[in-house]
Order: structure tokens, then C-alpha cells, then sequence
């Protein structure tokens, strides 16, 4: 059984399972979910509860499989925790798994609850996480998306009795809010309580939040190919300030920005020579928000555009490799912004 972590509380109320899995790569909302879980099953009486973490290829899974079937003389219920850090339990752990998920069935002395990371397609198709899913409750848990986020941070604020102003000024605390603690979520909702203990209950100011959040972004570089397809300029001149700050390397970055326009390139050329766009995105297996973005900008650019950003991107490799290039900027930094937000322009909606 699947569910969205936006389900749980409506499926706690209705009574326990005796196995969960939490599995993606969202560590507050990972941990909420089992807090949750955890908080169900000591009103319902599980009282003692144990943990093991899978590490290595040649971790002993006895210890799990005996800590289901064992009871200390002062509890009649416990809970179990596995967690699998690398997603990958190995041939042995994939057959404890479904052994573990097999017994769940009818045991209401044992509630296990497994952690996973965020899982490709391939592994959640495999005969462990199958009976995981078919014997129990899975729930994925998902990262905020950045356009999600500020809509998220006024739910949250509205848990604890705050809202930001009706209108623009509140749009525009929210977007301020959302983009000072992109990527970080855990940042985010200790940034939120931190405004409970600041101020009471109703409305914020503008004011207020600017002088109590913190500037606790953390960007992802694959992150900032979405904002470069969106067309948001700001965004990434944001974003690449931030990867810039936190160390991240220059040629990841420049990939990143390359791989886009040679996607772009692909599709364009294949498209020219009378493929459907819907195909020649299958065929270059772009897929998913990517998807969406390519259906949105390919329309607009033509083969002369990207034949240029092509040689402005083959410029850029050779700066963040040490190479002098007459007419940009000696800094590989600099011309990773220029490169970026030629592109963004490219795709910026007209």
C-alpha cells in the first residue's frame, strides 16, 4: 500500500499496520513521518523498541530477523527499526526483507519500520521493496519543490498560528522567505518555529521576517538546470552565487549548463529533420520535469541560437579549465553566470 506523506495522520487515525516503510531523501519529512508513526504506536502500546542499521555487504541479518520474534518480560509490544543508508540490502538482506514483510501479516506484537534514501525506478521494482509495498505501507517521501515552497512555509506558519498579510506584501514575504531557505527544508522549519518564539500568534510583517530568517539556502547544481529552462534570471544568478560559495567544483557546474544545450541541440536537430518532438525526446531520454521544460522552449529557439551556445559552452569549458578566451571574463565563475544566463534568456518566456 502506498502513501503520500500528506495521507499518514488521516491513516495513523484509522489505525496501525504492522509495516512501514519511509523511504527518500528529505530528512525532515522522513523524520516527521516517523515520528508519527512512532507517537501511534506508543498510544497503542508499543512500548520498547530497538534499531539496526545495514551496513556493508556482509551485515548479519539474524539480529533483525530474531528481534522480531523477541519480547522482553516487561513488554508485550515492540517496534523495530531497519535502516538501509544505501538503499541496497544485498542478497541476503533482500531475502530477510521479504521474510520480514511476509511475517508482518497478523503481528500486532512487532510494528517494523524500514528507512530508505530516495530509490530509482529499477530498485523499487525489485522482489524486497515489492513485498515491503504489497505486505505494508510504503511512503515516498519528496523534496519542496521550489515553486511548492512558499505555499509550504504558510502552512507551516499557519500550524503554529501565524500568517504572513492578505495580497502582494504577503506573496512577496513568502517568495523572500522561499528564497532564503531553498533546498535546505530542515533550515526552513527552524526558521518558521524560531518566528514563534520571536513573535505571537497572527499576522507578520514584512519586516519581521526579513529581520528573523536567516540567508540558510543550499542549492543543488541540478537544481539550476530547472531555473535555466524556466527562464528565471534571478534565480540563477542566485543560485550560481551559492554553489559558487559553497565550493562547489566549476566544471560540475559547467556540465550541468552544457548538457542542457546539448540536449536542446539533439532534440532541435532531430525535430529539423522531421521527427515528432514527443519522439525525439524519447529517443534522447529526456523525460519527467525536463520533459516539460524542452516541450515549453524548443518551439521558440532555432538551430542558429544553440549552434552558438554550443561554442559558447565549448568557450566556457576551456576558462574553467585555466584557457585565456579573448571577449569573456578570465574568472570561470563570471563566465559560468554569462553562460547561464545567455541560456535563461534563451528560454526566458516572450
Amino acid at each position: 500500500m502506498q502513501l503520500a506523506a500528506a495521507q499518514l495522520g488521516a491513516h495513523l487515525g484509522k489505525g496501525l499496520r504492522s509495516l512501514y516503510t519511509v523511504h527518500g531523501d528529505e530528512p525532515l519529512l522522513a523524520q516527521e513521518a516517523a515520528d508519527a508513526i512512532r507517537a501511534a504506536a506508543r498510544a497503542a502500546g508499543y512500548t520498547e523498541r530497538s534499531s539496526h542499521t545495514v551496513a556493508g555487504a556482509h551485515f548479519d541479518w539474524s539480529a533483525v530477523l530474531a528481534a522480531g520474534g523477541s519480547l522482553s518480560l516487561f513488554a508485550d509490544r515492540q517496534i523495530v527499526e531497519i535502516r538501509i543508508p544505501s538503499g541496497k540490502p544485498g542478497k541476503d538482506g533482500s531475502v530477510a526483507l521479504q521474510q520480514i514483510a511476509e511475517s508482518a501479516d497478523g503481528n500486532d506484537s512487532t510494528l517494523t519500520l524500514v528507512f530508505l534514501p530516495r530509490l530509482d525506478k529499477m530498485t523499487k521494482s525489485g522482489a524486497w521493496f515489492a513485498a515491503l509495498e504489497g505486505h505494508g505501507v510504503t511512503i515516498q517521501v519528496d523534496p519542496v519543490e521550489r515553486a511548492a515552497l512558499p505555499q509550504w512555509i504558510a502552512q507551516r506558519l499557519a500550524q503554529q498560528g501565524q500568517r504572513v498579510k492578505a495580497g502582494e506584501e504577503g506573496q512577496r514575504t513568502l517568495q523572500f522567505f522561499a528564497d532564503r531557505v531553498e533546498g535546505n527544508l530542515l533550515a526552513a522549519h527552524q526558521e518558521i518555529q524560531k518566528l514563534a518564539l520571536l513573535h505571537p500568534p497572527g499576522e507578520l510583517g514584512w519586516e519581521q521576517v526579513e529581520a528573523a530568517v536567516n540567508n540558510v539556502a543550499r542549492y543543488d547544481v541540478f537544481k539550476l538546470s530547472e531555473a535555466v529552462l524556466a527562464g528565471n534570471a534571478p534565480r540563477v544568478a542566485r543560485m550560481l552565487e551559492g554553489l559558487q560559495a559553497e565550493g562547489e567544483a566549476e566544471v560540475l557546474v559547467h556540465y550541468t549548463l552544457a548538457e542542457d544545450i546539448r540536449a536542446l541541440k539533439r532534440v532541435k536537430d532531430a525535430m529539423d529533420a522531421g521527427r515528432p518532438l514527443p519522439m525525439a525526446l524519447r529517443e534522447n531520454r529526456i523525460w519527467g520535469p525536463r520533459e516539460r521544460a524542452f516541450e515549453r522552449v524548443l518551439p521558440r529557439l532555432d538551430a542558429r541560437l544553440l549552434t552558438r551556445l554550443l561554442r559558447a559552452a565549448h568557450t566556457v569549458d576551456g576558462i574553467v579549465k585555466g584557457l585565456k578566451q579573448p571577449d569573456w571574463p578570465a574568472s570561470g565563475w563570471q563566465s559560468l553566470q554569462r553562460l547561464a544566463l545567455m541560456l535563461c534568456r534563451a528560454c526566458a518566456v516572450r
